[in-house]
């Protein structure tokens, strides 16, 4: 059971009451409620990049494979790292990882499960568990913002660019959706735990045991 009173300790600061309100009723709903909630019309037409945006056209290549294609993609980098204010003396780079369509997975994973006994209930379990946001290395997408599709996006399989390979006049046309308050908790939660799992079970000692 998740103690609620301890999770609001980590809600943003910087909400309103009445956000911070809708935000902790979303939580507790989860996850029966992972559909177009996740999604925000209000910064959608925004001419700023921010974490968990989905942007048409990023360019993608899945190594070892040399191709090199423009997708849609979902934005990993933080919000204030790519903003264009933000001046470093070594430029930042997004982060990204390409979106994926569900209904496409599910084809691929029977084409090559369709000979495993039980194929069918693996599969539906496995998507269940992807729905639910259970798959730790996998962000679930439910259609929603001009997003037509349910769809999916593998944490693991990172691309990069340069932070204006975008223009400001190009974003708000590219932009697929911009995650809401709700999906975008959703979302820094499944990053913090595929990336900085505390507990992995391996000791790093500063010397080898004699």
């Amino acid at each position: 059971m998740i103690d609620f009173e301890e999770v609001k300790k980590y809600l943003p600061q910087y909400l309103s009451s009445k956000s911070q309100d809708k935000l902790f009723q979303e939580l507790k709903s989860f996850p029966k409620n992972i559909d177009d909630r996740l999604y925000s019309q209000v910064l959608k037409k925004d001419g700023i990049v921010y974490q968990g945006d989905g942007i048409n056209g990023m360019l993608v290549v899945n190594l070892p494979l040399e191709e090199i294609r423009p997708v849609r993609s979902m934005i990993l980098s933080n919000s204030c790292s790519i903003h264009a204010d933000n001046k470093k003396l070594s430029p930042s780079r997004i982060i990204y990882a390409p979106i994926f369509n569900l209904q496409k997975y599910v084809e691929r994973l029977t084409e090559e499960l369709k000979n495993e006994e039980n194929f069918g209930t693996k599969i539906a379990e496995h998507i269940d568990s992807l729905k639910r946001q259970l798959n730790t290395q996998i962000f679930y997408l439910p259609k929603g913002g001009d997003l037509e599709d349910d769809s999916m996006v593998f944490l693991d399989r990172l691309n990069n660019c340069p932070t204006d390979y975008i223009t400001s006049e190009e974003i708000s046309k590219r932009k697929i959706f911009t995650l809401s308050d709700y999906g975008f908790y959703l979302f820094l939660i499944k990053l913090s735990i595929h990336f900085t799992r505390v507990r992995e079970d391996i000791e790093r000692t500063l010397l080898a045991p004699h």
